[in-house]
Parts: structure tokens; C-alpha cells; sequence
């Protein structure tokens, strides 16, 4: 068994190795919605929940803690109106499957209003307006190997359409999570790899174009744009996590993660939640991006609260999350998820 979690995490090293091979192209990356996160609690902790989050809730964040719920089944909705009036919904839905593991499965959409459609003849617009539509579906497995070591990963499909072009690609997350490391009972640590794909491309009746040829010997002809190819926003999360156990009552978990990302400065992210009697929940979170002074970061810090409630051995779970912007309006993020 060892030897298989030794050489799960030298695949993962060496992909992420990989992965992080070009990191002097900042901001040049596409599906850049891969990256927005969902999920109230982890995102009022800093993002940094990759080994404290389980069930349904870690799909995004690492999909190995999916094998770590207590429940037979997890159940999380969410809904974010994000910066420029984009508005995220997010749905996923984990249970477990016997010895085969844990599966779960996960779909994000983005939508925003209508934009005004220009053209070369009408750079002022047309009076039409396109909606650009993101959708990421998901697919996730995991398992425990032992008590302490999980294993999991997710395939996402990934669309994006805007007016008459579209494209579509496939991004991977793998993690390993450990826990009680070192023997401390509570200390977990994990890795993850995610959106590790191939590259997409744009392609469509959009892409169509009526110009001249160069040497002037024919008329007005139809030709296809060659749109270029784009790599997906890879990064790879180091992480430990810390839950304390006060007195029965009261808990506390303190979470950290370090982000390498393939087009964007490394982050260093923390968070904290604080639990009464497993029913109400407070949190907070920071994220320290490198390289950037703190005025040009959007998003910095992150407060949240949330309440667990049991009927009938059903858990009802009701999350929000405030994220203070610099320069956009504020974004409020409310989450709902039922447990059994």
C-alpha cells in the first residue's frame, strides 16, 4: 500500500512538475472559469479548504475528500454574482459506491447579460446582443486506501460559446490527501493538481470573415480565421490543515495552502473556521499573492458563517461568504447543502 501512495504522489510531482514547466505567460491562459471558486465555506476560509473540506463541498477543491465523508450522500447548490454582473450557479452531488469508492458529480454555469454585438460596418453595434454562455461538468471519483490515505480525481468538460464560436476541451484534477500526519491526530496534508488538459481552441460560423485577396485577381471571397490556441489555467496546491478540539463544543480548523499557478503569481492562502457544538460556524480567510502589491489584487480577504442543522438524521446546510473587492462591487456568496 505504501508503495502505492509513493508512487501517486511522484506521478502527481512529476505532472505538476510538468505543468509548471511555463510560468512567464501571466494572464494568457482561457477557461479562466475553472478557477473561480464555488462553495461558501472554502471560499470564506482563503480558499485554502483542500484538505479540510469533504463530501459533495470538495469536488472543487480536492477531489480526494470526497471519499472522507461521513454521509452516504452529499448534496451542495450555490449561487455567486461575481464581478461584472456574471452570475455563477454551481450543483454537485457525492455518495458513496461500496468498495468502488465514492463518486460524485458537479456542473458550473456562467451567464451575464446581454452584450451589444459590434461589427466593422457597426462599431457603435447593430442593436443585437449575444450572451456568452460558460458550462463546466464534472465527473469525480474517490476512494481511501487506509484509514488515513484518500486518493481521487475529477474529469471536467469544458464548453465555452460566445455569439457564433464555441470550444470545448477536457481539464483533470488529481489529489492525495493524509491524515493524522506525523501521528498528531487532526494534522492533515494534501496535494492536489488541477486543470491539467489539453490545450482548446475556438471554432465556428463566427470565425467567417469576407475580405480581398492579397494579390487582388479575384473578387470578394469568404475566409476562415485560424484562431489560436489556448492552455488551460493549471496549478498545483500544497496544503495542511489543523482541526482542534477544544472541549466537545467548541472547535476550531485552521487551514493553509501554497498555490503554484502555470499563469499567474503564487499564492499563499490561509483560513479559519470556528464551530459551536457542530451547529453554528464562523470563518475567515486571507489569500497573499506574490509579486502584487495588496491594492492590485481583487480579492483579498474573506468572511463567512454558516449553521448545520440536524432533523431526523438529515444535515441541512446553509452557508454565505462576503468577499470585499478593491475596485468591483462587493460579492456575497450563499451556498445550500443537505447531507444523509
Amino acid at each position: 500500500m505504501k508503495k502505492t501512495i509513493y508512487i501517486v504522489l511522484i506521478m502527481l510531482l512529476f505532472i505538476a512538475t510538468q505543468a509548471m514547466a511555463q510560468t512567464d505567460r501571466i494572464g494568457t491562459a482561457g477557461a479562466n472559469e475553472l478557477l473561480i471558486p464555488v462553495g461558501a465555506r472554502g471560499v470564506a476560509m482563503g480558499s485554502s479548504t483542500v484538505t479540510n473540506s469533504v463530501g459533495a463541498d470538495a469536488i472543487f477543491w480536492n477531489p480526494t475528500n470526497v471519499a472522507r465523508s461521513e454521509n452516504g450522500f452529499d448534496l451542495i447548490a450555490s449561487n455567486m454574482t461575481y464581478i461584472a454582473d456574471i452570475n455563477i450557479i454551481y450543483g454537485a452531488v457525492a455518495f458513496k459506491a461500496g468498495e468502488f469508492g465514492s463518486l460524485g458529480f458537479s456542473i458550473k454555469s456562467l451567464s451575464m447579460d446581454g452584450i451589444l454585438k459590434t461589427t466593422v460596418e457597426n462599431p457603435d453595434g447593430s442593436g443585437q446582443t449575444f450572451k456568452p454562455q460558460h458550462i463546466i461538468m464534472g465527473f469525480t471519483w474517490a476512494k481511501s486506501l487506509t484509514d488515513k490515505i484518500a486518493i481521487g480525481f475529477n474529469i471536467n468538460y469544458i464548453s465555452e460559446t460566445i455569439d457564433l464560436v464555441s470550444a470545448t476541451g477536457f481539464g483533470f484534477d488529481f489529489g492525495v490527501t493524509y491524515s493524522d500526519l506525523g501521528g498528531l491526530n487532526g494534522l492533515d496534508f494534501g496535494v492536489a493538481l488541477k486543470n491539467f488538459g489539453a490545450d482548446m481552441k475556438f471554432d465556428g460560423t463566427g470565425l467567417w470573415t469576407e475580405a480581398l485577396a492579397a494579390d487582388q485577381r479575384r473578387g470578394s471571397q469568404f475566409y476562415k480565421v485560424d484562431a489560436a490556441s489556448f492552455q488551460l489555467p493549471t496549478n498545483f496546491d500544497i496544503a495542511l490543515g489543523y482541526n482542534i478540539d477544544l472541549n466537545g463544543e467548541n472547535a476550531i480548523q485552521l487551514s493553509g495552502v501554497y498555490t503554484n499557478n502555470t499563469f499567474y503569481p503564487e499564492q499563499v492562502k490561509v483560513g479559519a473556521e470556528y464551530g459551536y457544538d457542530n451547529l453554528i460556524f464562523l470563518r475567515a480567510g486571507y489569500i497573499h499573492t506574490q509579486e502584487y502589491e495588496a491594492e492590485e489584487v481583487l480579492y483579498k480577504w474573506s468572511a463567512g458563517a454558516g449553521i448545520n442543522y440536524e432533523v431526523s438524521d438529515v444535515q441541512i446546510i446553509f452557508d454565505y461568504t462576503y468577499l470585499p473587492a478593491e475596485y468591483m462591487s462587493d460579492t456575497h456568496l450563499i451556498t445550500v447543502g443537505l447531507g444523509l
